[in-house]
């Protein structure tokens, strides 16, 4: 499969490649000034969509996070198959607001197996929404851009008669040799529409240059139906459950892997016109079981009898939202509410001993309810948006339970955990306003101020028990929590320009961000670094790290740049490119803030036709040397990789991609990526894992 593949792949990455489809044109609207324009290679000014359009863009992976890393100032946490987090300037996990479909909810487990966008199948997905830069307050506190996962959906018809329509994508890969294959079906009219949509996906293990990392598989299967009723010209109820089960997926830089992660997700959704205010309202529900182990997809711990790990999370998530907007002086105005409340439980046994329990997290639960206001027009020959919101947080954990066969070191912290104040409160207040000015035909300029705001999660907060839970820092160290933990506040300024002509295209942009009470990891017993002296550090030695660190408030900054561009070469050629840099670092002790993405340049080379175009493109990524001390952080050096990847629209209705990724072969290692703990894998435990080596891809899409 994969020589064929390979083969196939590129001749047809030279070949014919797609002009934008029927279909997909009707996705396309006016450019938001604050929204990043995404296309394969980079960002044509001249691109009628606001947005990626996932079925023309690469499918080097399973995770659709790793398509949002192709933007300027984004990169990939690449923590198994479909375990991917987005890093934003320096910004990861929570910092960023991401929703799907517009629903936010809980992940599942304390190791964030299940970041937002492993709920996102390519073959469902129509596009993924960026912002440039810190997120609008309507989307919830985070410190940082917006992602929203657009799925496929069927639309209203023109007349009474049912149409019927589909959205069908088949994906394969050579380089684990994977598949995924789904879409949406339904049928409509203009008062009605009713959907069901379906993916299922299946791949084996990585092949790297450096060997094959065995227990990377991945399978994923999605499913679900959708539902909308236009009441009256301006009243719509909508109507929508997903389901998703993800069984044996591997995930080497955590101490365990997903065993099964079974997720439903129902909203139901309200839009009218009323008394001149279109007014939305929506609620939703998400569940989420969760098992994970050592043993089912790894070598076991020996002695199995004392050291085999089997642990179940579940999550569930609640949220209301109401907002409604009108025009007013000569823009909109956007008022809204919003309330989240969260369940959380984790149990870790052991298989071999029904006497070994115990609740590192025990029944946790959190509440935000928020407020908030924007108007975004013009005013002053500027394009302006202002923006303020208010939250009020609660959060609460219950009595930790022990199994009989737990020793008395674990029973001591359980109850100095029990007899302290297990409940937290905090009031937060963000704003934002951004202004863009025309200067010529050409140019735009534009600028941006911000304070954003994120408490910490529960693992954060009401971590008693040193373990390797770390909400997907995936670094080997155990982590506890620290109760009193104060909400993180990010003040940002951020400025640069748009510069489009008929020739060449450029879009910088500078920031620096000051983070009070930044959350990470410290040394959690600072006075005898390194001499296990405390119950927490003998406990923590015994699950493997002496040295355990805590989640505590420090003081961090963040200064970078990034910048997409463009230019049109001779003939049907252009030249894209993405650049970006960002440096983090602590400013309250000489070190650098953890995991943060080296700097990188994207180059890529196209050549156009009506129906057909190729691309050769480059990824340069510099070493990163700016590591953290405080969390044992390893330096690496920098790398080329070589790709190529092509589309061609069959007709109208089909369109056909493929392409090569690291064609050459090359070892690598990104820096995000995680340190293996998987001692089956074929890399040594401890190491950062490999980069994927060359394979190919091939992808239809049929719309009719």
């Amino acid at each position: 499969m994969k020589s064929l593949l390979l083969a196939g792949a590129a001749a047809l990455a030279f070949a014919p490649l797609a002009a934008a489809s029927e279909a997909a044109a009707d996705h396309n609207k006016p450019r938001s000034t604050w929204t990043d324009v995404i296309v394969v290679t980079g960002y044509a000014r001249e691109a009628d969509a606001d947005t990626l359009l996932v079925d023309q863009a690469p499918a080097i992976a399973a995770d659709a996070a790793g398509l949002v890393a192709r933007l300027p100032g984004a990169a990939l946490i690449d923590n198994g198959g479909l375990s991917g987090q987005v890093q934003y300037r320096g910004l990861f996990g929570p910092r960023v607001a991401i929703r799907l479909d517009g629903q936010a909810f809980a992940s599942g487990g304390p190791n964030l197996m299940d970041p937002p966008l492993h709920y996102a199948p390519a073959p469902l997905l129509e596009s993924l929404e960026v912002t440039r830069g810190p997120a609008p307050v309507s989307q919830g506190p985070a410190l940082t851009a917006s992602v929203n996962a657009v799925f496929k959906r069927i639309g209203y018809a023109d007349g009474a008669e049912p149409v019927f329509s589909a959205d069908l994508t088949a994906i394969a890969r050579s380089v684990d040799e994977s598949y995924a294959v789904g879409g949406v079906a339904g049928a409509a009219t203009e008062r009605q529409r009713i959907q069901i949509l379906a993916s299922v996906e299946d791949g084996g293990d990585i092949e790297t240059p450096i060997t094959t990392l065995n227990g990377t598989g991945h399978n994923r299967l999605a499913y679900g139906a959708g539902y909308g009723f236009r009441v009256t010209d301006t009243t719509e109820f909508t109507l929508d459950y997903r389901r998703q089960e993800v069984d044996d997926t591997g995930n080497p830089p955590f101490p365990m892997d997903i065993r099964f992660m079974d997720t439903s997700t129902t909203r139901a959704g309200l839009n009218s016109r009323l008394a001149g205010w279109d007014v939305s309202a929506m609620v939703s529900h998400a569940r989420v079981d969760h098992a994970m182990n050592n043993f089912s997809q790894r070598p076991s711990p020996q002695p199995a009898m004392m050291r085999q790990r089997e642990t179940f999370a579940s999550s569930e998530t609640w949220m209301l939202e109401a907002d409604g907007e009108r025009a007013v002086n000569g823009g909109v105005l956007r008022i809204g509410a919003d309330h989240m409340q969260t369940r959380h439980d984790v149990t870790i046994t052991n298989p071999m001993n029904a006497a070994f329990f115990v609740t590192p997290f025990p029944d946790i639960e959190t509440s935000r309810t928020g407020a908030f206001a924007e108007w975004d027009g013009p005013a002053g020959g500027f394009e302006v948006y202002i923006g303020a919101r208010i939250d009020a947080h609660e959060a609460e954990a219950g009595e930790p339970t022990l199994g009989p066969a737990l020793p008395m070191g674990p029973r001591m912290l359980a109850a100095n955990f029990v007899a302290a104040d297990r409940s937290w409160d905090a009031v937060t207040l963000d704003g934002l306003v951004r202004a863009a000015r025309p200067v010529s035909d050409d140019m735009t300029l534009r600028a941006a101020l911000s304070r954003k705001s994120r408490v910490s999660g529960y693992l954060e907060r009401f971590g008693w028990l040193p373990i390797s839970a770390s909400g997907g820092l995936a670094d080997g160290n155990t982590y506890v929590g620290t109760l009193d933990l104060d909400p993180e506040v990010a003040t940002s300024i951020e400025g640069g320009f748009d510069f489009a002509s008929d020739r060449i295209y450029l879009r910088p942009t500078v920031y620096v961000s000051w983070i009070d009470d930044y959350i990470q990891g410290v040394p959690a017993e600072p006075n005898t670094p390194g001499v296990v002296d405390t119950p927490l550090e003998m406990i923590s030695a015994m699950n493997g790290d002496p040295t355990p660190l805590r989640f505590s408030n420090v003081e961090a900054r963040l200064t970078g740049f990034d910048a997409d561009f463009g230019l049109a070469l001779i003939g049907d050629w252009r030249l894209d490119g993405v650049l970006s840099y960002v440096r983090g670092e602590r400013t309250d002790i000489d070190d650098d803030l953890y995991r943060i993405a080296p700097p990188s340049l994207r180059l890529g080379l196209t050549y156009d036709q009506p129906a057909w175009s190729a691309t050769l493109e480059t990824l340069a990524v510099a070493e990163q040397d700016n590591v953290s001390v405080s969390n044992s952080e390893v330096e690496t050096p920098g790398h080329v990789i070589l790709n190529a990847f092509g589309d061609w629209a069959v007709s109208e209705q089909v369109t056909v991609s493929a392409g090569v990724e690291n064609i050459l072969d090359h070892r690598y290692r990104e820096h995000l990526a995680g340190y293996n703990r998987n001692s089956g894998l074929g890399v040594p435990v401890g190491e950062r894992l490999p980069g994927a080596g060359a394979g190919a891809w091939l992808r239809v899409n049929a719309r009719f």
